[in-house]
């Protein structure tokens, strides 16, 4: 479950980023974070993977509270929550099995494993038999679908996506998003933040309207139902 209670972020240029901000989602839900540019969406994504921690209030991920997480705890915390960037972040003269195999091996976790898990993964996103290509040799759907892999080789509880589609066209962008919608239908929680209005409408999920720092409306099934909510 994620968990956030009256948060509040204040960078140290003095800028509010966030004010007094709460929701929740469920395990195994799917939500949009929706919002203009410079709402605080960037800035909730940095405290649920542990990049910020909150001026106040109270950020709760997992079982974890990032408001007073030890230095120990954050690497347990992180192999909980598998993150998704819109520049997709592969290592360009690495293959991409050797892209998820830096990933597995960064939380410790054996050669058995890893030779097990990759192929699996791989197969998952619709990548069998592509382990060892460079990402140069790959289009960009299929540089995003192995940054799916990466978050999800690890087998975290939820998945982050920041802007997953923002180099994407319009195709692509919905099988990326029809792809995590299967890997939410295995139980994994997803988390998307985007402003493609026209990915939210067609998908029948939670949407969560960000602005000014704050839950400005949250709603089901379109962003409009957000935004007038």
């Amino acid at each position: 479950m994620i968990r956030m209670t009256n948060v509040e972020k204040t960078y140290e240029n003095g800028t509010h980023a966030l004010n007094g901000i709460s929701f929740e989602i469920q395990d195994g839900e799917f939500v949009f974070l929706v919002g203009p540019s410079g709402s605080g969406k960037s800035t909730i994504i940095k405290l649920l993977t542990g990049e910020l921690v909150p001026s106040r209030g109270r950020v709760m991920i997992n079982g974890f509270s990032m408001s007073n997480i030890t230095r120990r705890q954050i690497p347990l915390m992180r192999r909980t929550v598998g993150v998704i960037f819109q520049d997709f972040r592969l290592i360009g003269n690495k293959t991409v099995y050797d892209n998820l195999s830096l990933a597995m091996r960064a939380v410790g976790a054996s050669a058995r494993e890893i030779k097990s898990r990759i192929p699996y993964v791989l197969g998952l996103v619709g990548l069998d038999g592509k382990g060892r290509r460079f990402p140069d040799e790959l289009s960009g759907g299929e540089q995003q679908r192995v940054a799916i892999a990466r978050a999800l080789v690890n087998n975290p509880s939820t998945i982050v996506a920041d802007e997953p589609t923002g180099n994407l066209d319009p195709a692509r962008s919905l099988e990326i998003m029809t792809l995590l919608e299967r890997i939410n239908a295995l139980g994994t929680t997803v988390v998307v933040v985007t402003h493609e209005k026209s990915l939210v409408n067609h998908f029948d999920k939670r949407v969560i309207m960000i602005d000014h720092g704050v839950v400005a409306a949250t709603g089901v099934g379109r962003y409009e139902v957000a935004a007038h909510a």
